[in-house]
């Protein structure tokens, strides 16, 4: 099990995110480079609260999921939204009272059809093939727009 696990507590109200987590865990180990970087700084300004967890490319396990988890697997065969999608996605999940949204990216080889039948969603970025580290920040980013647009902050390509 790795190394980088951090949990940050944003500014945004209990009430508004009703305490939902959201938990990146992803395999590999993204140790001090420019990815993390970025993961930290859209992670930082997300505003709720939120936990990275690597685990090793392969053995690990997935830490346990408790009551109100929404298990995401970002995978080749998933759907393809766009920011405002998405982020209505995440917000009928807190509205439906998720209190955590757990994001997986796997290993270069993936996931088996068993853990995709596991999850609540499968999510791509589309197309093209991207490394994991780099995944791993638009996820990030991601989330930070996810939670602008869902605090109402105008968002410029809607429309």
């Amino acid at each position: 099990m790795g190394g980088r696990v951090g949990v940050r507590a944003g500014a945004v109200s209990a009430q508004l995110t009703k305490n939902m987590l959201l938990h990146i865990v992803a395999r590999g180990r993204i140790g001090r480079s420019p990815e993390a970087e970025l993961v930290d700084r859209y992670l930082a300004r997300v505003g709720w609260p939120t936990k990275v967890t690597e685990l090793p490319d392969r053995g690990g396990k997935v830490p346990p999921a408790g009551p109100g988890t929404i298990t995401v697997i970002l995978d080749e065969k998933g759907k393809s939204l766009g920011s405002v999608a998405f982020a209505e996605q995440v917000g009928r999940w807190r509205d439906n009272g998720a209190r955590e949204i757990r994001f997986l990216i796997g290993s270069a080889d993936g996931f088996d059809d068993a853990a995709r039948g596991e999850a609540d969603f499968l999510l791509n970025f589309g197309a093209l093939t991207w490394p994991h580290m780099l995944a791993r920040a638009m996820l990030a980013e991601q989330l930070w727009r996810a939670a602008s647009i869902l605090a109402g902050h105008p968002y410029h390509r809607e429309g």
